[in-house]
Formats: C-alpha cells, structure tokens, sequence
C-alpha cells in the first residue's frame, strides 16, 4: 500500500510519531506544504497515485 501525507503546517512530536506508525508497513510519502513552492501538478499526481491520502493540519 502507497500512503501520501500531506502536511500543512510543521508536525510536532505526535504527528511525527503517528505518521511513523501509519506508515510502518506501507511505501510512504509526505509533502510538506508548510515550505512553500508547492508543485500542485505534482501534488495532485502523487494524491491519485496514492492508495491512501492524510491531511495533517
């Protein structure tokens, strides 16, 4: 499974870690949106080619 997290703001210590346990057993990938110079194309390419897709606020 392909899991893609996007993260809008910086993640603090519990987010870290439930990403690291969202993620143990999955191919993953985060995008921080946080610092700028976004590749919406690119984004919204990895969001379909993902299985599953989490927002962090």
């Amino acid at each position: 499974m392909k899991i893609l997290h996007i993260l809008r703001s910086a993640p603090d210590e519990t987010v870290e870690k439930l990403i690291h346990f969202l993620s143990e057993d999955a191919e993953a990938t985060v995008k921080p949106l946080f610092q700028g110079n976004v590749d919406w194309s690119r984004l919204v390419d990895d969001i379909f080619s993902h299985d599953k897709v989490i927002s962090w606020w």
